[in-house]
């Protein structure tokens, strides 16, 4: 899989959010999908897109998550497991891997940070950051987590 380049933001879009580690870069931008949210019900759902892109000279497995979610009333919730959508990508230097999820909150606002676990074909193990990146509601009334 050859990486490919994220064209530049437009005014409308949502940010990029990026962290570097160990030469592993992970980009994420959200969506709110309204379609999927109730905000009569207190169900907010955002979609998140992550893109791990390898940079260093090593040929890494992504091989568990660990998530932290924060909500506008700052409930905090761990999750973790093995892999990303059932999967556990390795990825040769120059290569890159996307994929897109979701979170749901009871609240218009939140956040959520994390970190993969890689190991790299020399069997080094090491956490990529995957950095803190908003979840809110576009005009909505911002909640600091």
């Amino acid at each position: 899989m050859n990486m490919n380049r994220i064209p530049s933001r437009r005014a409308k879009e949502s940010p990029t959010y990026e962290a570097r580690t160990r030469g592993v870069v992970v980009r994420v931008k959200t969506n709110y999908l309204a379609e999927q949210s109730d905000p009569i019900e207190s169900r907010y759902v955002w979609a998140y897109t992550i893109e791990i892109e390898n940079h260093s000279e090593d040929t890494v497995q992504l091989v568990s998550r660990r998530w932290r979610i924060t909500d506008g009333r700052n409930h905090t919730e761990e999750v973790g497991g093995a892999g990303v959508i059932g999967e556990q990508p390795t990825l040769k230097p120059r290569e890159a891997f996307r994929y897109t999820s979701g979170c749901p909150l009871t609240t218009p606002s939140g956040e959520m940070r994390g970190a993969y676990q890689m190991v790299t074909d020399k069997g080094v193990a090491f956490e990529a950051e995957v950095p803190a990146f908003s979840l809110h509601l576009p005009g909505a009334h911002r909640k600091v987590n």
